[in-house]
């Protein structure tokens, strides 16, 4: 492997305020200096990269630059003594695909402490079906095991369930024995809400707005993933002592609420970051989705594409339309 290696990535540019992605050549000496050199075979959509895409200074702040914040695939070069050539590996979170080029080009060099040894039995496909998305939503059923949760207290509820998030959240908690009430804007996922495990589904009119500062308990716990009104209207609606898992923003990031569920209830609020938590955390959780937490509906499900899918993809990430688990194929 030389400096002058050419390869394709999808790069968005600035131009008068206006941000488009295409497919570019690049060459390896492009990248940034860093202990691992890594061919990416596979990579995952995220809401983040549609922001980055569409020029978030809160997520790039620079630009011509390569979203994509999962890659998967096989180690080329390494300087630290932690991989080899070889090795298959993948990488969530950190600054992948923010402010360091990510997935969705065919090298990236990163960090090794970055790296995650694939997991036994994983392809780089798998591993990004799972991805950010996967991760974030076993780290929040993982919290909320952690304090206490258990199916026979009663329900569960899933905010923003049809997305990459919930959707695994779903599954993941319904193998658990839980019972799974998926809240969606979008109904006509209904009826794979329940193919994932769901007992029930609800429309997002179910956290609709209440002036009311505490409203009946109706869950046990809940996992979270739209923030804003929502959270705040779920966090009414919690049993004395449950917990609530919140992980996203997508309905905004200001939370209005009270102390009276905390006070009244003894009621929990958890936050998740599945971007720079220790890599150890991180493999614990990948390990359990290659064993006994393996989500298999979710990953026959999973769609793949190719980088010239993925400007419709990602703006459809933007508008809301997007649901399940998307994939990004670099030889496709």
């Amino acid at each position: 492997m030389t400096n002058d290696t050419e390869f394709k990535a999808w790069r968005v540019q600035e131009q008068d305020g206006e941000y488009e992605g295409s497919e570019q050549t690049l060459h390896v000496s492009d990248l940034p200096e860093n202990d691992v050199l890594i061919k990416v075979s596979h990579s995952s959509l995220n809401y983040k990269d549609a922001l980055s895409a569409s020029g978030n200074k809160g997520v790039t702040r620079n630009f011509p630059h390569t979203p994509g914040i999962d890659a998967a695939g096989e180690v080329v070069e390494a300087s630290s003594g932690s991989f080899s050539a070889g090795d298959q590996v993948l990488v969530t979170g950190y600054d992948l695909g923010m402010n360091t080029d990510g997935g969705f080009g065919e090298y990236i060099r990163v960090p090794a402490e970055w790296c995650v040894a694939m997991p036994k039995g994983w392809s780089a496909r798998t591993a990004m079906i799972y991805g950010t998305a996967g991760l974030t939503a076993g780290l929040c059923v993982q919290k909320l095991l952690i304090m206490g949760a258990r199916p026979e207290q009663g329900k569960v509820a899933v905010s923003g369930a049809s997305g990459a998030v919930g959707s695994v959240a779903v599954e993941l908690l319904a193998s658990l024995g839980f019972e799974v009430v998926a809240i969606s804007g979008k109904q006509d996922h209904a009826d794979a809400l329940k193919n994932l495990g769901a007992t029930e589904v609800l429309g997002r009119e179910a956290l609709a707005a209440e002036r009311k500062p505490m409203l009946k308990p109706a869950y046990a716990n809940a996992v979270d993933t739209v923030g804003g009104g929502p959270l705040a209207e779920l966090l009414k609606q919690i049993h004395p002592g449950g917990s609530v898992s919140c992980c996203g923003l997508v309905a905004g990031p200001q939370l209005e609420t009270t102390v009276l569920p905390f006070i009244l209830r003894g009621n929990n609020l958890l936050g998740v970051d599945s971007v720079e938590i220790p890599l150890a955390d991180k493999q614990s959780v990948w390990d359990k989705f290659a064993g006994d937490w393996a989500c298999r509906k979710t990953e026959a499900s999973a769609r793949d594409i190719g980088r010239g899918e993925l400007d419709g993809a990602l703006k459809a990430f933007l508008k809301g339309e997007s649901s399940g688990k998307i994939v990004l194929d670099h030889s496709k």
